[in-house]
């Protein structure tokens, strides 16, 4: 068992804009950098090399995926780097995997990045498959799960997550759920013994400091001022 403590801070829905960043107080201690999604605003790979770039500058290791805002190119190229965890598994430490699902479900806009409830069954029991012989998990799911705090637009007044990421959180119970995506849905709740976060834009201040111990894990939500 692993008992190296690390701290991983977790942001998403960039959309180009990387500066406060900077201002998170405990990036000089963190480990590394986990980028849930939508690194451009409808861009492709020179758009989300920006991005990357600046992360990179500020921590030795950056794990990142698309979101639905991102061309399916940049898909690709996070491949050829070895940093995607777009339909990955990654090692945290021994005993902590970390696995993502980029994109969204369908929306009326017609982003890049959009797939099917279909799609996002079929991959998250794939990832599982190979995630389920660690101890503890994160997932990395830029669409929130269905009928949360983290999926609600208000004014409307609707939840617009994938049903599929619901289905597999409520069967699986992984430790934690890193989501985006839905900038209005900064919240966070347990979705019977899972933690689910969605911390916003990084350019409205939020973001999540992930806690990794041996086989523990905790998140931790937090809003710059």
């Amino acid at each position: 068992m692993s008992t190296h403590e690390a701290l991983w801070i977790v942001v998403g829905d960039i959309h180009d804009d990387c500066r406060r960043l900077l201002a998170i107080p405990e990036l000089a201690a963190a480990e590394g950098i986990i980028i849930s999604g939508d690194l451009t605003f409808n861009g492709g790979v020179q758009a989300a090399e920006k991005v990357l770039q600046f992360c990179q500058a500020q921590a030795k290791t950056v794990f990142a995926q698309i979101g639905n805002m991102d061309k399916p190119e940049v898909n690709d190229w996070l491949e050829g780097l070895g940093c995607n965890i777009h339909r990955k598994v990654r090692a945290l430490n021994p005993d902590i995997a970390l696995f993502g699902i980029g994109g969204s479900t369908q929306t009326p806009f017609a982003t890049p990045s959009e797939f099917s409830e279909n799609d996002y069954s079929e991959w998250l029991s794939a990832l599982w498959e190979e995630a389920s012989c660690f101890q503890s998990s994160v997932l990395i799911s830029h669409n929130p799960p269905k009928n949360t705090q983290c999926d609600f637009i208000p004014g409307p007044d609707i939840h617009v997550g994938a049903q599929s990421v619901r289905d597999f959180i409520e069967f699986v119970q992984p430790s934690v759920c890193i989501c985006g995506h839905i900038h209005e849905g900064r919240a966070q709740e347990m979705l019977g013994k899972t933690q689910v976060i969605n911390p916003g834009t990084l350019a409205d201040g939020g973001y999540v400091l992930l806690h990794i111990a041996g086989q523990s894990v905790q998140a931790e939500l937090k809003t710059l001022s």
